[in-house]
């Protein structure tokens, strides 16, 4: 359960502890700011709490204030749903406990968290096996991710021709913190079905419709050369419908628009196909995602046609409880 230890001076941030059992995943019903199933977006930082040494965060100044910051990286709150058991027992029990715009801190235990570490799961290998197991054994440091047999784990230790590999979660263990801040609440099924969307492709620009309970789904141009969008669907599809009630036959559409080719044209210009060569054409009709094959005039042709082509996909899964 959620206990307040203090406030600060700013009346907008509590400080808060959690204390639960192994494995608990129900949020408790009474006394709670967040209904489960509520989808949120949340800012926030994972600190250890034993060192301070920051893990994540969501927010960027933050990112370079610890100098953690990724180049290329999009900072943005990251959605989730309050009491969807995807997060760890205790920060799903602080999101259902806090209130939108507070700031707020939550001391975690192991057994909250990523669970206490498991000597078992820690084994020594010769240093031989080690670099025979990784493709550049030059990378290799202390916290370095491995595979060894099939097994994913990190260095932990490395001497004396032995190394030490660790496959336990490497947060297994540690006592974690979290400061954050609920700064948004989903409301409305077009806008709840987007930010599910987003947060779980890692792509923007969905088209979202309702007609009744049917959905259709645009997919963003983007989606369309993912080679995992095919399965994705699939999950996406149970995704929305475990978070939104009544929802019927769910449509993804794909419209595949002309490729500009990384080339700016004027309104009244054009640029002539026939110049380029025949490999030049094949790798914009494979960038485009057009057949490759033909002759040279069957690839201008495929590259001069505005080509729309929708696709409706009815995906009705029956859900098992």
């Amino acid at each position: 359960m959620i206990h307040i230890l203090s406030k600060r001076s700013d009346p907008s941030f509590i400080q808060c502890n959690y204390e639960g059992g192994i494995g608990r995943r129900t949020i408790p019903k009474g006394g709670l700011y967040m209904e489960e199933g509520t989808i949120i977006h949340v800012d926030y930082e994972l600190y250890n709490e034993e060192t301070g040494t920051i893990i994540e965060t969501t927010r960027e100044d933050v990112a370079k204030e610890h100098e953690v910051h990724q180049e290329g990286r999009t900072y943005s709150p990251m959605v989730c749903i309050v009491g969807g058991g995807m997060l760890i027992a205790g920060f799903e029990e602080a999101l259902a406990g806090a209130k939108v715009g507070k700031e707020t801190e939550c001391t975690i235990a192991p057994e909250d968290g990523y669970g206490e570490k498991d000597s078992e799961l820690i084994d020594t290998i010769s240093i031989d096996k080690l670099i025979q197991s990784v493709k550049d054994p030059k990378s290799l440091y202390i916290g370095a991710p491995v595979n060894i047999g099939g097994k994913q784990g990190y260095l932990s230790y490395l001497a004396a021709g032995r190394a030490r590999i660790d496959y336990n979660h490497p947060m297994a263990g540690k006592t974690l913190k979290y400061s954050f801040k609920i700064v948004a609440v989903v409301e409305g099924k077009e806008e709840k079905v987007t930010a599910l969307l987003e947060s779980n492709t890692g792509h923007a620009d969905f088209g979202v419709e309702f007609t009744g309970n049917d959905l259709a789904v645009t997919l963003p141009q983007t989606m369309l050369f993912d080679t995992n969008a095919a399965m994705l669907k699939y999950r996406l599809v149970t995704t929305i419908r475990d978070a939104i009630a009544d929802i019927a036959k769910v449509s993804f559409i794909e419209v595949h628009e002309p490729r500009g080719f990384g080339v700016e044209e004027d309104a009244d210009s054009s640029e002539d196909l026939s110049s380029l060569s025949v490999a030049e054409l094949k790798e914009r009709c494979k960038a485009a995602g057009l057949p490759v094959g033909g002759k040279k005039a069957d690839l201008i042709d495929r590259l001069s046609q505005q080509e729309v082509h929708v696709h409706d996909e009815n995906c009705n899964h029956d859900e098992e409880e």
